[in-house]
């Protein structure tokens, strides 16, 4: 069935949840729509932050009167990063059920990308039950993405070789920077640049988890995720060269799931910050994913 777009007040808070005596923060858009059956969480990628998906969140919130939740992972944006005996991705999910739980979130629909997919990923094979869908944005927990063998992980893994890949990672995250100036440029920067540098100055601190990253191999935890029924809604940039179209193939393969492909770069929403609430209204896979978070709920 299609969906109608509407306009929402919305109304905009941060909170904090405390886990393991370490602070979390948040940015929480509320669509005002007092029937919502679930709440929605907005993890974002390596390397960036909440503030960083505003201009996103705030057009699902308007146009489908959702309270969504931009969460600043550990290390990236307001949150103070872990220890690195702390860090997993099982101590990441546990910052985003914390965060569910504060806000009285019972169900719960889960937009991941990139790292936040995985993080995604994580979290529903836990709690499967209070999952109402997943929209899984060029996500990383199939591990065909890691292989790198360029000239930064040549020059670095002798002297460096934990750091190494998460550079390398980083690297390759440069050439997504041409699809940030389309669109409304000057918006696209004033919603990365704050975050970015402190991202920038905390990045001794949070390499560790691009390391982490790389050892990932979810594929175990998506077979549960499947086979517990939660929708799917897998979405790839076209020209994504941080996580390329194999990890999408081998997504899909697992999953059963076709791949939605977007216009754009590994953070097309981030340039076009309408374009995932478009795919959900106005794309038969979106209407369909709609339809089944709807039914699931």
């Amino acid at each position: 069935m299609p969906f109608s777009l509407t306009s929402h007040i919305i109304d905009i808070t941060h909170v904090g949840v405390i886990v393991d005596d370490t602070p979390c923060h948040a940015l929480v858009i509320d669509g005002d729509h007092h029937g919502q059956a679930f709440g929605v969480i907005n993890i974002h990628g390596y390397f960036a932050s909440g503030a960083m998906y505003r201009r996103e969140s705030e057009h699902l919130a308007r146009s489908f009167g959702w309270t969504v939740a931009n969460i600043d992972l550990p290390g990236f944006g307001s949150s103070p990063p872990l220890d690195q005996a702390k860090l997993s991705l099982a101590a990441l999910a546990d910052r985003v059920e914390a965060l569910a739980d504060e806000l009285g979130f019972d169900r719960i629909l889960l937009i991941g990308h990139s790292m936040g997919a995985s993080i995604a990923i994580e979290l529903a094979q836990r709690i499967p039950e209070r999952i109402v869908g997943i929209i899984y944005r060029a996500g990383i927990a199939t591990p065909s993405w890691q292989h790198r063998d360029g000239l930064i992980t040549r020059v670095l893994s002798p002297i460096a070789p934990e750091a190494a890949p998460a550079l390398a990672l980083l690297s390759r995250a440069t050439m997504d920077v041409p699809d940030l100036l389309v669109g409304r440029m000057v918006a696209t920067a004033r919603s990365l640049v704050p975050d970015l540098g402190r991202n920038v100055r905390r990045a001794t601190r949070t390499l560790p988890i691009g390391s982490l990253l790389l050892s990932l191999d979810q594929r175990d935890e998506l077979r549960h995720v499947v086979a517990h029924g939660i929708p799917l809604l897998g979405e790839w940039g076209c020209f994504d060269y941080v996580i390329p179209s194999e990890t999408a193939d081998e997504f899909s393969q697992l999953t059963g799931v076709e791949v939605q492909w977007v216009p754009g770069g590994h953070s097309w929403m981030l340039a076009r910050p309408t374009g995932q609430r478009d795919v959900l209204a106005h794309l038969s896979q979106g209407q369909a994913f709609m339809n089944a978070i709807e039914a699931r709920v």
